[in-house]
């Protein structure tokens, strides 16, 4: 006697069309816990004094031996923050925001500034066109 299976619908081409398990994520995330929960599970595993207890603990909420560890290490060493975690990557440059904010007006300044020497030659075109007399600048002084 053969098992009954719920027939897959079929597409026109008479190939089964398979329906993905929405259980599946498409890309996995690294789980992050909260410095409470952490807390929270080395006070549970502290407490732990029969064999085998801790090991239910972890299999409980899906963790890892070494996620203890580090865990109590970071405790020991007072690392309170520590408990939370880490961002990853290249640790941002103190001084790079600044650099940047400098690099961003020195340019909108040279800017300004080729848009004046710009309106000061137009200024002195017209000048001589309509033949007027030049002011003297305060630059000869």
């Amino acid at each position: 006697m053969s098992h009954n299976k719920a027939p897959q619908p079929e597409s026109d081409n008479g190939r089964v069309n398979v329906i993905p398990d929405p259980e599946v994520v498409p890309k996995a995330e690294r789980r992050r816990f909260t410095a409470e929960y952490k807390r929270r599970i080395l006070q549970a595993a502290d407490a732990c004094a029969q064999p085998g207890e801790v090991g239910t603990l972890l299999r409980r909420e899906g963790l890892y031996s070494s996620h203890l560890t580090t865990w109590r290490q970071q405790r020991q060493r007072g690392e309170l923050h520590g408990l939370t975690p880490a961002k990853r990557g290249r640790k941002a440059d103190p001084q790079a925001a600044e650099i940047a904010w400098l690099q961003r007006e020195t340019e909108r300044l040279k800017a300004q500034l080729a848009r004046a020497e710009l309106i000061i030659d137009v200024q002195k075109k017209l000048s001589q066109m309509l033949g007027l007399p030049e002011t003297p600048s305060d630059e000869s002084t």
